[in-house]
Formats: C-alpha cells, structure tokens, sequence
C-alpha cells in the first residue's frame, strides 16, 4: 500500500504524484495543509522530523525527500519506467534532478512566498516573528527568518530578485535542451520532465506564463501544452490544489506580473 503526505501546492509532492500516476501505481492521499501549519502537528513531525512534504509510506516504511521518493518508486516498481535504459541518459536525467532539488526548488519556494502565500498566511494570523520562530523551530533560525521577510516584504525582501532571475535561467536552459527534441532527455518523456513540471506549472498558477509566451521561450511554451495534454497532468497537478487557493494564488500572480516583468525586463521579458 502507498501512502503519500502531501499538499496541493507544494512542487516536490506534486512531482511525486505525478511520477505515480504516470506509473499508473495506485496510492492513497493525506492531505497536509502546510498553510495553516498542519505539517508541524507532533503527529506528522513522528513522520517526517523535518516537517516538509512529501512523505511516502510504503507498507508501513518510511520514505523521505522528493527525489528519493521517485527513485524508491522507479526501483520497486519497474514498469513503465520514467528514466532511461541508457546509461549516459540516466546520468543527464539526474543533472536536472539535482539542479531542481538544489537551485529550482529554492527559487520556486521564494517566487511562491513573495507572489502569493504571504497573503494567505497574513491572512491566517503570523503573528510575532517569535511565534513564527517557535513554530518551525526545527527549519533553523536562518531559514525562518527569511521566510518572514518574505512574508512582510514580498518581492522587495533581500535576494528576492536574484531568486526570479535564476527561474528565468532554468527556462533558458530548457530552450536550449529542446532543440533537438520533444523532451528534455531523449525522445520520450522521463524523470527529467516530471521534475520540472511542477515548476512550469506553478508559474502558470501564478499568472506567470508570460516569462515563457509572447515568443519568449518557444519551445518551453511547446512543452508545457505536450506535458498538459498527459493524462496524468489533470490528476497530479491540478485537481489537488483547492479551487478558492488556485483562484487566489492567480489572482495575486496576475497582481505582480508587472513588478516580476520588470525584474526581468534586462533578460528580454
């Protein structure tokens, strides 16, 4: 039986969703709604220490960390393999896997914060900086003193900028990768595409298709309609994100389209 932990607008659980469903590998779902601070509940915290999503139970085991979660899977279950036979390609599948986990990911939790979760949580009450310390105690002071400058200074908090320009460069680094074929490695669709699926996605949440359209980044648009038009893209990326959520993270995107147009503006946006 697999359990996944998750939350609808988290990249690394919707990546992990997707890659089941493209496997067509059955799993039941707990909902942890990291807005209202459900994944610091003692009983998650029993499960996953570090109080981040995605979790994976399989037959009562453990499995943490998002990549980890769909290597895990891929071994177990070997049909219909989302990574090459191919060694040489395995390896270029695991550079993009890698770079999401440490460059994409962190740009992506920052664009999300500063565009749109800040209103959300101001919304729910943040409180004094020293309960939202107390509260993700175990993230580290650093990291939670950061997140708070997001939250109270959106996209003027310090690095903010330098976060949304990165996200453009992956966009570019894809241009590139797609000349030669449909998918980022190969011919067929891999791990590498349902890593970075949930980071297109999430700008297309965010009202942000503008850093791709217009001509911008042709092949990254071509791609993004080939990835929409997968069975599983419904199913994993878009039916668990609550609708009054997926409205309002739109709605704030649309609202800074032009202040994120104009950090880019130097990079032809």
């Amino acid at each position: 039986m697999l359990e996944l932990y998750h939350h609808g607008t988290s990249a690394c659980a919707a990546k992990v969703r997707l890659a089941l469903e493209e496997k067509n590998l059955p799993w039941t779902g707990h909902y942890i709604d990291i807005l209202k601070g459900e994944q610091f509940d003692a009983r998650f915290l029993r499960i996953n220490p570090k109080a981040v999503v995605p979790v994976l139970v399989h037959d009562g085991r453990v499995i943490r960390e998002s990549t980890v979660i769909c290597e895990y899977v891929e071994e177990v279950f070997p049909d219909q393999p989302l990574y090459p036979s191919d060694p040489f390609e395995r390896a270029q599948v695991r550079i993009w896997t890698k770079a999401v986990d440490e460059e994409l990911h962190p740009a992506c939790s920052t664009l999300t914060y500063v565009v749109s979760h800040r209103h959300t949580i101001l919304r729910n009450g943040a409180g004094t900086f020293n309960d939202f310390l107390k509260q993700g105690a175990g993230e580290g002071t650093a990291a939670r003193e950061r997140k708070w400058r997001w939250i109270q200074e959106g996209l003027k908090a310090p690095g903010a900028g330098d976060q949304i320009r990165l996200y453009d460069g992956y966009l570019r680094k894809m241009e590139d990768e797609l000349q030669s074929s449909p998918w980022l490695v190969g011919s067929r669709f891999t791990m590498a595409d349902v890593a970075l699926a949930p980071y297109l996605n999430r700008l297309a949440a965010l009202s942000m298709q503008g850093m791709w359209d217009n001509g911008r980044y042709p092949r990254v648009a071509e791609w993004f309609e080939r990835l929409r038009a997968r069975p599983a893209f419904k199913s994993a990326l878009v039916d668990w994100v609550p609708e009054s959520l997926r409205h309002e993270m739109e709605e704030n995107g649309r609202k800074s389209w032009p202040e994120v147009r104009e950090l880019l503006s130097g990079l032809g946006a």
